[in-house]
């Protein structure tokens, strides 16, 4: 029973966090307007929250190895409802900007903890399906949480949509005394200086991406943040070898299987990440939809994710390969992005089924397997570390997709459209020239799904590589004396 609760108070984590972010994101426009605010102070409501989160994630993992994954789950669900509170109730853009900065801290605690719950409460059989049902938690929060965010934003406001974080981060809170507590079963000094290096390095690469859309790549910016952030994480890097409880134990990178996993998540997002978040605004930019219309076709890609991490999860305990089913969702979604270069303007919902079906597939296959196997090729002291890096390299990956997307696409628009590119790539196509610019803008569409179907499927294949079984060397008859 106790590890039936465990179960859902860890997948009610994975379903509403996520929510934060898109609701947010959806919020914006209503919070510039109550509380005067514009600009980097506005983005801030998302940005730190996002940065914080995917910065600490690795450092909660590790943490909670040492000190108890319950502890820490518990820590940062009353963080992330504390931070969601403040922002409820917040008199100013700086205060929400603070708090939601802060509830990032919580949400890493939460997702890392989360993952390594599940790692130390379940075994075999029971672990897989457990992560199954993680990745199909993860899907519903992927198709219905934009929509459901939305729907409380404009029913609600932004503050009583923040309450209802709130609430929520109050719910995990109080599932926590269902659990059990494990921890490895040394309890050594804190590496307070891998923590810092960490934590500052990789916010500072964050940061550079988040604000290359903005000021350009090779703005002093965004080329300073990146010099820093790569000097602390080399930094990190060289504490990690001379500590002997490190962050990150860097020998977890020397198992070529975990590796693989870690990068299968990393193609998986390469993907599918910019897809989803940019093929709405051309929808409704070359096709004239609306944004429900737009958001009900990508359904089809979502929809999948339902109950492929499911299906994956039965087929890998009914003994088939998690290296086979791994590659191939990984080869749908190349194939889906192939496909879906029969984008043009006036498509629809007929014509994108196959494609992003497609996708959606592959997604949910690789959605219920990563996690489970990955753990599986670590200790269990160390499966803390390990889902605080999975879910680390899954945010950063997920950060750059989407800043190199909307920069590639700029790029091939500004040759055929010139200063309207940035305005044409997300989707404000002007009246006047609309047909020529919607056609223009599903070319470059094209060119970069293609490159993108090229890549992800260069990625399966070396997935399939790290992944496969080590050769037995040959063994050779010794020939018997006569």
């Amino acid at each position: 029973m106790q590890n039936k609760l465990t179960l859902v108070v860890v997948l009610l984590g994975y379903l509403v966090l996520p929510m934060s972010m898109s609701g947010t994101t959806v919020a914006l426009p209503q919070i510039g307007a109550s509380l005067d605010a514009s600009g980097g102070a506005l983005q801030w409501v998302v940005t730190g929250y996002f940065l914080t989160a995917s910065s600490f994630m690795l450092v909660a993992g590790s943490t909670g190895d040492l000190f108890g994954r319950r502890r820490i789950y518990r820590a940062g669900a009353a963080v992330y409802a504390l931070g969601s509170l403040a922002a409820a109730l917040t008199p100013g853009i700086l205060v929400l900007d603070v708090a939601r900065t802060l509830t990032g801290v919580g949400a890493a605690g939460v997702m890392a903890g989360g993952g390594a719950i599940l790692a130390s409460t379940f075994t075999g059989t029971e672990r897989t399906r457990a992560f199954a049902a993680m990745g199909t938690t993860a899907g519903l929060g992927m198709a219905i949480g934009p929509t459901l965010a939305g729907w409380l934003v404009g029913e609600l406001g932004w503050r009583a949509t923040f309450g209802t974080f709130a609430a929520a981060g109050m719910l995990l809170l109080a599932g926590t005394f269902a659990m059990a507590e494990s921890r490895a079963d040394r309890r050594p000094r804190v590496d307070w200086g891998g923590a810092v290096t960490f934590i500052a390095g990789l916010a500072s690469v964050m940061l550079a991406i988040t604000q290359s859309s903005r000021a350009g790549w090779t703005s002093p910016l965004v080329l300073g943040l990146l010099a820093a952030g790569g000097a602390l994480l080399a930094l990190f890097a060289a504490v990690q070898r001379r500590s002997a409880h490190p962050v990150l134990d860097l020998t977890l990178l020397r198992n070529r299987r975990f590796v693989g996993w870690l990068t299968s998540g990393v193609v998986m997002v390469l993907g599918f990440g910019g897809m989803m978040s940019y093929l709405p605004t051309f929808l409704q930019g070359a096709n004239g939809m609306s944004a429900r219309d737009a958001g009900l076709i990508m359904l089809m890609s979502t929809a999948p994710t339902l109950f492929m991490p499911l299906l994956g999860g039965r087929l890998v305990n009914r003994g088939v390969s998690p290296h086979a089913l791994i590659t191939a969702g990984l080869l749908l979604i190349a194939a889906g992005n192939a496909w879906l270069t029969v984008l043009h303007p006036g498509i629809g919902a007929g014509g994108l089924l196959g494609p992003l079906l497609t996708v959606g597939v592959g997604i949910g296959l690789a959605t219920g397997l990563i996690d489970a196997q990955a753990m599986n090729q670590v200790a269990q002291s160390r499966t803390g570390m390990a889902a605080g890096l999975l879910n680390t390299i899954r945010g950063g990956s997920q950060t750059l997709v989407l800043a190199l997307f909307g920069s590639v696409l700029i790029s091939l628009l500004t040759g055929r459209v010139g200063d309207q590119a940035g305005k044409v790539a997300t989707g404000e196509l002007a009246a006047a020239q609309h047909d020529f610019l919607a056609a223009q803008l599903s070319d470059a569409w094209q060119v970069l799904l293609w490159a993108i179907a090229a890549v992800t499927a260069l990625g399966a294949l070396a997935v399939a590589a790290l992944l496969a079984p080590a050769r037995e060397p040959a063994r050779h008859a010794v020939p018997q004396a006569s």
